[in-house]
């Protein structure tokens, strides 16, 4: 990978050197991104798509505050979520020591950073989640017995043992397994797990946790595909909004990163989609850690948005869903927000923001 450390030259204001310095920097692409496994494959990926296209690349790896390591000790509570996996990447860009930040969109809040913008959303991967199960001996039993003595399979959440652990990083999972297991008379344990992948993988198999939850893009796209003991249906477990898509943020001013951008990653009915979930979430006051649910699906034959939003309470106990179709997609995920506040929404996500 070519490294670029220098910055183009000033240029004269006459319009045909304007012109040479934008194609000049549009060649030289700053990728700023967290330094975990999963966002640097994410980087990676977006880094081959731009060299593809004769663009020169830099990565430009971060720790994010959420990254550190005293953070993973906690749960991410609602109200202290906000950019904890995007700011520092935002300030670099903002100094203009990078030209692009690739983020997991679900991490990046819906409020605006003055003078940045979403440029891009690429091709979205799947939006389940999945179950991946331990390797531990106490697990097996705790299966077997469950099974008599037979060999145990695992299709969707009805196929999981009472008295196991299952670990989760996700309010808004853990609100939903509670809500399945009180209406199914289901006694999990559901615990609390942050760290990377390969750290919850590694507690898993130790044996502190019996099952996990975890996003099936994450999985796949770190080709850890074997541990998938099951894909759940987006009824059994309804996914974050933006589950599965990575956003793409420049600088608002930067026409050159812009356009190379837009015209080499974007996906536009992606990009469609994720604006109307995301005005679905910030209408709603919501954030990466409430328990909401949101998700947008284009309808190429008929030209039209559907989109669907869930709303949960943190014990599970209650929670309100609704859909609605339409043409404008920003319009549609704020119409929505207020259907569901209607029903109660705001009450629930009050509560979230307590815990």
């Amino acid at each position: 990978m070519t490294q670029i450390k220098s910055t183009p030259e000033d240029f004269s204001e006459s319009s045909v050197f304007e012109k040479e310095r934008v194609f000049s920097s549009a060649k030289r692409v700053r990728i700023g991104t967290r330094a975990s496994q999963l966002a640097l494959w994410q980087a990676e990926w977006c880094a081959s798509r731009l060299q593809e296209a004769g663009i020169e690349v830099e990565i430009v790896k971060m720790t994010a505050s959420g990254d550190r390591p005293e953070t993973f000790s906690q749960p991410i509570a609602a109200g202290s979520a906000q950019g904890i996996f995007t700011k520092e990447i935002q300030e670099a860009l903002l100094r203009g020591t990078v030209d692009l930040a690739v983020h997991s969109l679900k991490d990046l809040p819906t409020e605006s950073v003055p003078g940045l913008h979403l440029a891009a959303v690429p091709e979205r991967a799947p939006v389940e989640d999945v179950l991946v199960i331990g390797r531990s001996e106490e697990t097996s039993r705790k299966f077997q017995k469950n099974r008599e003595g037979r060999d145990f399979s695992v299709s969707s959440l009805a196929d999981l043992p009472d008295g196991i652990v299952l670990g989760t990083s996700s309010l808004r999972r853990r609100a939903q397994l509670l809500a399945y297991a009180g209406k199914n008379f289901k006694r999990w344990e559901i615990r609390s797990i942050r760290g990377n992948l390969n750290t919850r993988l590694r507690k898993l198999d130790e044996g502190e946790y019996d099952v996990l939850i975890l996003a099936r893009a994450g999985v796949e796209r770190l080709e850890m595909t074997e541990r998938i003991s099951s894909v759940l249906s987006v009824e059994e477990l309804f996914p974050a909004v933006s589950q599965g898509a990575l956003g793409l943020e420049t600088r608002i001013e930067d026409q050159a990163t812009n356009q190379i951008i837009r015209e080499i990653l974007n996906e536009e009915p992606v990009f469609q989609c994720v604006l109307a979930e995301r005005a679905m979430l910030k209408a709603l006051d919501g954030g990466c850690a409430t328990p909401i649910g949101g998700l947008c699906r284009f309808d190429e034959e008929k030209q039209i948005f559907t989109i669907r939003g869930r709303v949960i309470a943190v014990d599970g106990r209650v929670w309100v869903e609704s859909e609605l179709s339409g043409k404008n997609p920003v319009e549609l995920g704020e119409q929505l927000a207020r259907v569901l506040i209607a029903h109660g929404a705001d009450e629930l996500i009050r509560e979230a923001r307590e815990v």
